[in-house]
């Protein structure tokens, strides 16, 4: 497998974008379950929701835009 192949570069646009997707959901799964007031152990399945899930989201769309930018030669 080559080091610029396209594969390899969607790859690290799923990885780059799970690790900021995770880090910005940790923050606003933290400032949320403070803000609403979520009661005891509640808040830590809610803060791992709400980090999964825009993790997933981030890698999602920069994993799509890295298969985009993939196709093209410039």
């Amino acid at each position: 497998m080559a080091r610029d192949s396209c594969l390899a570069k969607i790859t690290a646009g799923v990885a780059v974008g799970g690790a900021l997707g995770g880090a910005v959901g940790a923050v606003y799964g933290t400032y949320e379950a403070v803000r609403f007031k979520v009661p005891g152990l509640m808040k830590i399945r809610y803060i791992g929701q709400t980090t999964i899930g825009s993790a997933a989201i981030f890698g999602l769309f920069l994993g799509a835009g890295s298969l985009i930018r993939c196709g093209k030669s410039y």
